[in-house]
């Protein structure tokens, strides 16, 4: 009889220590309870939740324009579908943007500057936003 090994658990191990951990001295995920996985902070190894990295792109920011505070350090941080994204100055939860699928072609002709969208989300169905100039 052959043992199959068991998967990790999903998510991953937390940056920071900012829980209070449900086991020490695990192994492997499978010697912690429920969801928690076995993760290593300064040389010890302890059961902790685990991170989950949410869909989406954080939209970009340009320097100073956001709160200096860490209101976040990770996704998991964010309540429903926001994002754990670099504000500027500091982190915080923050509406993602969906990236579609695909490569942008440049329409043959095309010598005009517009500028109709910032963002794919913003296009309809497959269309995917363009800069053209």
């Amino acid at each position: 009889l052959v043992e199959m090994p068991i998967p990790p658990k999903a998510g991953q191990c937390p940056l920071l220590l900012n829980v209070v951990p449900s086991h020490k001295g695990c192994v492997r995920d499978e010697d912690c309870p429920k969801d928690d996985k076995c993760c290593i902070f300064d040389s010890d190894t302890l059961c902790v939740p685990p991170d989950f990295t949410k869909p989406g792109v954080c939209p970009r920011r340009r320097w100073g324009e956001g709160t200096c505070a860490e209101l976040c350090s990770n996704d998991s941080d964010c309540p429903n579908d926001e994002k754990c994204c670099h504000n500027g100055c500091g982190h915080d939860c923050i509406a993602p943007y969906t990236v579609k699928p695909g490569r942008c072609v440049l329409p043959n002709g095309t010598y005009m500057c517009a500028e109709y969208c910032y963002k794919d989300g913003q296009c309809p169905e497959e269309q995917m936003c363009f800069r053209i100039c």
